[in-house]
């Protein structure tokens, strides 16, 4: 599917809902870099990275061959990798213990700046995967700006694949709305229409936009 189909679908969801913009993360993680080129080409500019190291191989080139590019990283962040991180990306979307937020605020400090954060919410209390568990994200959050003095925006949640969105994204919705967060990073390549319907405020598209992925070490 194109740029543009991918556009449309978000524009007509997002008038149905009587929404406001929306912003498409073109997820290219594992992607070929012709693949990314071609959207980057099509005037797209922001995307994201679930790993560091591989964001790292790729985007410092990318960046000086299409200026404006806005990087989110939506994956995990060790904390050995933050500075690294800190250095690649303009939004950290799963911002999700006290050891990372400790660590952030710190190497905040010593920079003067920190790029937007979302807190990763951990929807479906799933043990394999990242996040806060939702009865705990109101306390992460409120420790998150009040003790490490970090500018949280939003919040992002990764929703169990055998189960429905619509549930998980209204929960994410309402701990966004709890804590004075407009900004919702919610819906992918399947169900992103779904989100937009509940507030999403960003979708990550991945293989709808790109194509399917390739195994990780290929292209």
């Amino acid at each position: 599917m194109s740029l543009a189909d991918i556009l449309d679908r978000i524009d007509r969801a997002r008038r149905a809902a009587g929404a406001g913009p929306v912003t498409l993360v073109a997820v290219s993680k594992t992607q070929p870099l012709e693949r990314i080129e071609a959207v980057l080409q099509d005037g797209h500019r922001v995307f994201g990275e679930n790993r560091v190291q591989e964001a790292a191989s790729r985007w410092p080139g990318l960046r000086a061959r299409h200026p404006g590019i806005e990087l989110h990283l939506i994956g995990p962040l060790q904390t050995n990798k933050l500075r690294q991180a800190l250095d690649l990306f303009d939004v950290i979307q799963t911002l999700d213990r006290d050891r990372l937020a400790r660590k952030l605020a710190d190497e905040a400090q010593a920079r003067g700046r920190c790029p937007p954060l979302f807190v990763q919410v951990n929807t479906g209390a799933e043990p394999q995967k990242a996040g806060v568990l939702p009865e705990e994200a109101d306390d992460f959050i409120t420790r998150c700006r009040e003790v490490y003095a970090l500018p949280v925006i939003g919040v992002m949640a990764i929703p169990p694949l055998d189960e429905p969105p619509v549930p998980h994204f209204r929960l994410l919705r309402e701990i966004g709305a709890r804590n004075g967060l407009e900004k919702l990073s919610m819906g992918m390549s399947a169900d992103f229409e779904l989100a937009i319907a509940e507030g999403a405020t960003h979708v990550r598209v991945g293989s709808a936009l790109f194509g399917a992925r390739l195994p990780h070490g290929q292209g």
